[in-house]
């Protein structure tokens, strides 16, 4: 099983920062990809950004230029560093990570921009 933990949501103004953190523990090895996704209120569930175990990074293009994914070096924390926050990146985050089939999902972060 795996395990991810999230950290790092909470309240910033329009134009404010947040770095959102997520750890994986237990059976983490063969990971594809890591990433992050947002469920906005009334809304389904989007990809935010991703890093592959490649180094590869994919982006919405909502998060282009504003967010910025990145791991460390053991490759079992994600972290997404958001910039220049707008009201309409209001969202629960969820870390996810794809291991062969499976996807596994945090319990998700409240992230809220006000204007």
């Amino acid at each position: 099983q795996v395990q991810l933990v999230e950290s790092g949501g909470g309240l910033v103004q329009a134009g404010g920062s947040l770095r959102l953190s997520c750890a994986a523990s237990g059976s983490i090895i063969s990971i594809n990809a890591m990433g992050w996704y947002r469920q906005p209120p009334g809304k389904q569930r989007e990809l935010v950004a991703s890093i592959t175990s490649g180094g590869s990074t994919n982006y919405a293009d909502s998060a282009k230029g504003r967010f910025t994914i990145s791991r460390d070096n053991a490759k079992t924390t994600v972290y997404l560093q958001m910039n220049s926050l707008k009201p309409e990146d209001t969202a629960v985050y969820y870390c996810n990570l794809k291991k062969r089939i499976r996807n596994y999902w945090g319990q998700g972060t409240q992230v809220t921009v006000s204007s």
